[in-house]
């Protein structure tokens, strides 16, 4: 098919081959203004479109589309478990380690695939995600096979999975929510990952800019022979107070949200760790018995030094404690291949945010009564990233009329840039790095004491009192409630809140009956989707099909922004 778009597009005009690659007339108009802003941006960053006919037919299909793909929420492997359906994964775990990890010039390695056919790494990042491992490729046991200490080492306690999807798995299809998972005695809720990138590009940066205050108090206290204090802020939220001494000592007695050496970790309940390749690695080991232990990233951080990772993340060891990969496996050594740690980064690096289900008077009057209450003091709407990561954006919303089956719509935008480097290899498809505003993701990137209804027991006995602000987009559909999944509906979890909400709370709780209903409506519009079932730019569906909705539902999927679509993941 990528062959007919090529000759429609030379021989018919760009904008009616944009048309015909969408399959439907129907939305010629919207899909000529759609690909028409993507052709300018790759114009705009490749220096034109005539001299480079290549490079517009490699990435202008792009612009409409993003991440996501059709798959279950587990998924087998077509090499091992072959079937009539032919669904599952196309290639074996040796075709997708392929020539390891690589560099830009090398064919087939995961650097290459990153920086040369990213929406390749993207999909092959989630069939990895989905993937049912097996004990022949070095899946369980776990952590000391549950058995020892657990007051000292919690990862005993974790479930055991044979795929990242069996924790991560609703709605179906998704990096969701659900799942058992290593925590304390009465926490065992999964939370889900879309978004994922988002959160450690907002947490890297807000770290930076805590890290720039600190180190400026120490330059003004040292110059002016005193003492100084600077408030910390961020991204429009607020993190206490920080006092520098003139020998350079600092007093981080009113810092508040955050640990002492201002790094902000947005992942797990707690706020324990700071990138998705620790989480990664971590989640192989806990939940999967899966041994990376030959991650050089990890190696390198974790042992004092810095390291860029192959998405773009700064792990630097002489100023963060990094976590180390797990020792090796005592029968089979490292089980995990540093490849496949790059696609499943890249993958969640790039992983959509969630949407926006049916609007609603309802609806919008509960997003001013959840201020009115003074709910946005700790989830914080709107959140602005100086240097975006990702190489596309996905905007999930209601659209009855093109969601043909679940009455949701995804639409995308490129946010890279074409290079030709002159190799003669496949150009070079590097993210923009502009701004990006986040919306809706109500967060502030801080640990809060919400009272005793939300503390939690260590397997020591001691108790943890203090959590990151949960964000609430995806709200409506990751039901139970709290990091714990102890509350059963969003009333619940709402009068649940104490500690620093406590006023929010009592006055939530005194509001008349229609507004509780329009502030849950508003959150329940805060929505996951599943990628299998939602159309999109990419694929829109077509309701007339023969099978319909099994087939012809639409759907979020990438494979002919492959360089080459012809070969399956």
């Amino acid at each position: 098919m990528i062959f007919k778009f090529i000759a429609t597009v030379i021989d018919r005009g760009l904008w009616r081959g944009l048309r015909t690659w969408f399959g439907c007339e129907a939305h010629a108009g919207r899909v000529h203004t759609l690909g028409k802003r993507f052709v300018n941006q790759i114009h705009e960053s490749s220096g034109g479109i005539m001299n480079r006919h290549r490079r517009i037919l490699e990435i202008a299909v792009a612009g409409a589309l993003l991440t996501g793909l059709a798959v279950q929420a587990q998924m087998i492997d077509n090499t091992q478990a072959p079937n009539t359906a032919k669904a599952g994964i196309n290639k074996s775990l040796l075709g997708e380690i392929g020539a390891g990890r690589g560099d830009v010039m090398t064919a087939g390695s995961s650097v290459y695939i990153i920086n040369r056919d990213p929406f390749r790494s993207i999909r092959r990042g989630r069939q990895l995600f989905q993937r049912k491992f097996t004990r022949l490729q070095g899946q369980g046991a776990n952590e000391k096979d549950g058995v020892g200490d657990i007051n000292g080492d919690i990862a005993i306690g974790a479930g055991l999975s044979d795929s990242c999807a069996l924790c991560h798995g609703r709605p179906r299809g998704s990096g969701g929510a659900g799942g058992n998972v290593v925590t304390r005695p009465d926490s065992r809720d999964a939370g889900h990952l879309f978004g994922l990138g988002l959160k450690e590009m907002l947490a890297d940066e807000i770290t930076s800019d805590l890290r720039s205050m600190r180190d400026l108090a120490i330059t003004m206290a040292q110059q002016m022979k005193r003492p100084v204090s600077l408030k910390l802020a961020s991204k429009g939220v607020k993190y206490g107070i920080i006092t520098a001494n003139v020998d350079g000592s600092l007093d981080t007695s009113k810092v508040q949200g955050v640990d002492a050496d201002l790094r902000v970790k947005p992942f797990f309940a707690e706020g324990s760790t700071m990138s998705m390749r620790e989480f990664i690695v971590g989640a192989l080991h806990n939940e999967m018995g899966l041994e990376a232990s030959a991650d050089p990233d990890l190696l390198t951080a974790s042992a004092g030094g810095r390291v860029v990772t192959p998405s773009g993340m700064v792990l630097d060891g002489a100023k963060d404690k990094v976590s180390a990969p797990p020792a090796p496996d005592a029968e089979n050594g490292n089980e995990v291949d540093p490849a496949l740690v790059d696609h499943l980064e890249f993958y969640l690096l790039n992983y959509f945010k969630p949407g926006h289900g049916e609007p609603s008077q309802t609806a919008e009057h509960g997003r001013k009564v959840f201020a009115r209450l003074g709910c946005e003091s700790c989830h914080v709407a709107d959140l602005t990233i100086n240097h975006d990561r990702r190489v596309a954006d996905l905007d999930t919303v209601y659209d009855p009329t093109r969601g043909i089956f679940n009455t949701l719509f995804a639409t995308a935008a490129p946010l890279i840039h074409v290079v030709d480097d002159g190799t003669g290899l496949p150009t070079l498809k590097l993210p923009n790095g502009n701004p990006f505003v986040v919306t809706d993701i109500y967060a502030d990137f801080k640990r809060h004491d919400l009272g005793p209804n939300f503390y939690e027991r260590n397997w020591d006995g001691t108790l943890q009192k203090e959590f990151l602000t949960r964000p609430l987009w995806g709200v409506g559909s990751t039901g139970p409630y709290g990091h714990d999944g102890r509350s059963m509906t969003l009333n619940d979890v709402i009068l649940r809140h104490g500690g620093e909400s406590q006023v929010s709370r009592d006055r939530y709780a005194t509001l008349h009956g229609s507004e509780k209903i329009a502030l849950q409506t508003f959150l329940n519009a805060l929505i996951l989707f599943p990628p299998d079932d939602t159309a999109s730019t990419l694929d829109p569906g077509d309701p007339t099909k023969t099978g319909f909705p099994q087939f012809g539902h639409g759907s979020i999927k990438l494979t002919v922004l492959f360089d080459d679509p012809t070969d399956p993941e």
